[in-house]
């Protein structure tokens, strides 16, 4: 007699969706962006299937106060370029995370997640701020131990 077992489906995997919000001050950037992008992934959950967003909201609050270990802050280099010849501008990671921090945590974690459409659907559950005030109370966020 064969054993039926009975699986988690997507709908079911969706229903369960959770906050979590993780204080980056004083928090190696790397260490931050693997942690937040196995939860965005959802990787932590029972019923995690690769090819399925099944993972949770995060929103990573004083994100100006993340730690750049090494030279970092004066050797690693973000490009951006319009396409037009001499258009290409040139940030280090310490310029970033005085101008605009937000952008270089969500660059750190949006990289190590999947491309194509699941990856961008997975981006758009990650809330950044510089500060420690965040819109999200109502959706009461755990904690997030990094």
């Amino acid at each position: 007699m064969e054993r039926i077992t009975r699986s988690l489906t997507t709908e079911e995997a969706l229903a369960a969706r959770s906050w979590y919000v993780a204080d980056a001050a004083e928090v190696s950037l790397g260490r931050l962006a693997t942690r937040v992008a196995s939860i965005l992934r959802g990787k932590h959950n029972p019923a995690f299937t690769p090819h399925v967003d099944c993972g949770d909201f995060v929103v990573v609050i004083n994100a100006s106060k993340v730690r750049l270990t090494g030279n970092k802050a004066d050797g690693k280099l973000y490009h951006r370029h319009s396409g037009y010849t001499g258009s290409i501008k040139t940030r280090t990671a310490g310029q970033m995370r005085e101008e605009m921090p937000e952008e270089l945590i969500r660059k750190a974690v949006v990289g190590m997640l999947p491309r194509g459409p699941l990856g961008r659907r997975l981006a758009s559950k990650l809330k950044v701020y510089a500060g420690t005030e965040h819109p999200h109370t109502a959706q009461q966020p755990k904690e997030l131990n990094l």
